[in-house]
């Protein structure tokens, strides 16, 4: 596998709440724009570097 996108359901609901409420693994900085991994980013990663659900 070269590549992998992260997708949810849950994805599709939150262009409705704009900027209200926060979704994703990677926090985003609006004033800045500077971006930071979540714990559910680091979870993924260890999700993929052991290749089982954890």
């Amino acid at each position: 596998m070269k590549g992998y996108f992260l997708w949810s359901f849950i994805d599709n609901y939150e262009w409705e709440d704009g900027y209200q409420r926060r979704f994703g693994i990677v926090h985003c900085d609006y004033a800045t724009q500077v971006r930071t991994p979540k714990l559910s980013a680091r979870y993924y990663a260890d999700v993929i570097r052991e290749r089982r659900i954890l």
